[in-house]
């Protein structure tokens, strides 16, 4: 089992970092424990010197002093839960980010795979990681009680009748035994029962989003058996793994049953020896009463958190890796200018799927603004990503600043070129640091002055400042994309590529942010999404599924027949947007196309 090698490594430091709370919980936890080590004395005093000697008083008083002892440790037991959520809380807000960083680096990882890892990490990030948050703080707190529980009723039972030990600790061993044999068997049924939810959760995703496609090409049925059989799967797991954690029950019955049996059965012996009756009321009360719940704890808590915690933290620890970066070319090329050329780009998602982009060539200048154009799901957003250094080509080369992509070194890299995607990401926190987050050192005339280029006033006065605090669900979409490219605007790079970033922005804005981005310094491509932001392009890039064609507007309209054909569509939807504000980003849509990928 991996877990020897991975999670305990991490929680044993961060208990070691919050001593005073992991004392504290300690000390509440003994004192929790005082009824296991009182119960059976104060019995067997009520008992031989109350009962059986005819003193109500002395009988009160034994069962008086279990009863203190019982509310003294429920109470005890109380006192310990905010100190366990002090031990527990920072460790589970580590591992949060230990899987997010690590899944973050393995998706932008060169060659990480494009599948249904989005739906992975939802089930990592929430019934995992809240299992193993719930099974450690469930075996810190049953664990410890369960070691001195079982020392109090050792020593209780020694202290009253030694013969009775063996009749105890004997039953008590067979069972831990059992519990761990059956341990291993037990992981491997919960793996099973994890991967299973994966897979169920991946393939739920897949279809819902894919539902306009499955639907436009009739092959809801055969989606629909696959989700059926995840569905299945997961059933099978989740009934293995019962059938086995049912086995466990066996381990109360002989640990905690079968002294109870032992002590009841051979009591006129232990009588005979010079047990008393008191004691051996004392005896049956330890196990009764105090041993009988710590074992069922033990195989129905800290058993099954146990076997919870072994799988999900193996899972996690995968989860939380992060891929070796690749190392950086020797010698390093750094690129000179914002100049960009694709020369023989081919790039499909998969060894044996259609080329989405089947020999691209392409120059750029330094300075020289781009627009991309073409129906949807030709292969538009897979360009950006080619040109930005995100997928790499299967077969061609790409070429930013005089420097051959392969040649550039990844923090070059980052500083040299940024792409705006068609779902800005805008984070909690300030104005200022989602504005800057691509040039900390911004200085705050040139921060003002993008937030006026580009049309921010009016938001960045609503929200307090560059020093206001951003909510993001607080954000329309066209508020969220105006932060991006705002963002885009701020940073260094010399190329940045727009893949639809403009698009939840109305004309006017989009026609000021293009302005804006015509007097930064740096070449610009854009994936258009209305015919304005091509008419108004250096040149146009049109993608038909067939050859590339590039040229100016008027050059493309007047020898291209398909592109006059999207120029027509385009002023349709933009007589239509007056309308209905989005049918102009609509209308080159073709029905059963998931992406404009």
């Amino acid at each position: 089992m991996r877990l020897g090698r991975t999670l305990p490594v991490r929680t044993s430091s961060r208990l070691g970092a919050n001593r005073a709370a992991a004392l504290r919980l300690t000390g509440w936890t003994l004192l929790s424990a005082a009824p296991a080590l009182v119960c059976g004395k104060a019995l067997a005093l009520a008992v031989d010197q109350g009962f059986l000697m005819d003193r109500p008083r002395t009988a009160a008083l034994g069962l008086g002093v279990f009863a203190l002892s019982t509310l003294a440790g429920a109470w005890a037991g109380r006192q310990s839960y905010p100190w366990l959520a002090e031990v527990v809380e920072p460790l589970r807000d580590r591992l949060l980010r230990d899987v997010v960083t690590g899944t973050l680096h393995r998706a932008i990882a060169a060659g990480a795979p494009r599948d249904d890892g989005a739906a992975v990490a939802v089930a990592r990030l929430t019934r995992q990681v809240e299992a193993v948050r719930d099974a450690l703080a469930g075996q810190l707190m049953l664990l410890w009680q369960f070691v001195v529980t079982v020392a109090a009723v050792i020593a209780g039972t020694a202290v009253l009748a030694s013969a009775a030990v063996p009749l105890v600790a004997g039953p008590l061993l067979a069972a831990l035994v059992l519990f761990a044999l059956l341990a291993p068997a037990t992981v491997r049924r919960q793996r099973e029962a994890f991967d299973a939810e994966e897979v169920l959760a991946g393939r739920t995703v897949a279809t819902v989003t894919a539902l306009r496609d499955l639907v436009a090409c009739g092959a809801h049925e055969h989606a629909q058996r696959e989700v059926l059989d995840a569905v299945r799967g997961h059933l099978r797991a989740a009934r293995t793994l019962a059938a086995v954690s049912a086995l466990r029950r066996l381990i109360v019955a002989l640990g905690a049953h079968s002294p109870l049996l032992l002590v009841v059965l051979t009591a006129p012996d232990l009588h005979a020896r010079g047990v008393s009756a008191g004691e051996i009321v004392g005896v049956l009360a330890y196990v009764l009463a105090t041993l009988e719940p710590a074992i069922r704890l033990l195989v129905q808590g800290l058993g099954a958190s146990w076997l919870r915690l072994a799988v999900a933290a193996e899972r996690l620890s995968e989860a939380a890796r992060r891929p070796q970066p690749a190392p950086d070319p020797r010698p390093a090329l750094r690129p000179s200018d914002g100049s960009a050329a694709l020369s023989g780009i081919v790039f499909a998602y998969g060894p044996d799927a259609e080329p989405v982009l089947d020999g691209v060539d392409l120059a750029l200048a330094d300075g020289e603004h781009l627009a991309v154009v073409g129906p949807s799901g030709i292969g538009k957003s897979t360009l950006a990503e080619v040109l930005a250094g995100l997928l790499p080509p299967d077969r061609g080369h790409v070429v930013l600043g005089g420097a051959p992509l392969e040649r550039i070194a990844r923090h070059d890299l980052t500083r040299v070129r940024v792409l705006a995607p068609q779902n800005p990401y805008v984070f909690a926190g300030t104005l200022r640091e989602n504005l800057c987050y691509l040039a900390p050192d911004t200085p705050d005339p040139r921060l003002a002055e993008a937030v006026t280029q580009l049309g921010m006033d009016a938001l960045a006065e609503r929200l307090g400042g560059a020093d206001g605090q951003v909510d993001p669900a607080a954000l329309s979409r066209g508020e969220r994309a105006l932060v991006a490219l705002a963002r885009v605007y701020l940073s260094d790079a010399r190329l940045v590529v727009l893949d639809e970033a403009t698009r939840h922005l109305d004309a006017t804005v989009e026609r000021r942010v293009e302005e804006a981005f015509r007097r930064r310094p740096g070449t610009v491509v854009t994936i258009a999404h209305r015919m304005s932001l091509a008419r108004r392009a250096d040149r146009v890039l049109l993608l038909d599924g067939t050859r590339p064609s590039i040229g100016t507007h008027e050059t493309l309209l007047a020898e291209v027949p398909f592109y006059a054909d999207l120029v027509g569509f385009w002023r349709r939807g933009a007589d239509d947007a007056d309308r209905t504000p989005d049918r102009a980003a609509e209308v080159l849509s073709i029905p059963g196309a998931a992406s404009d990928r």
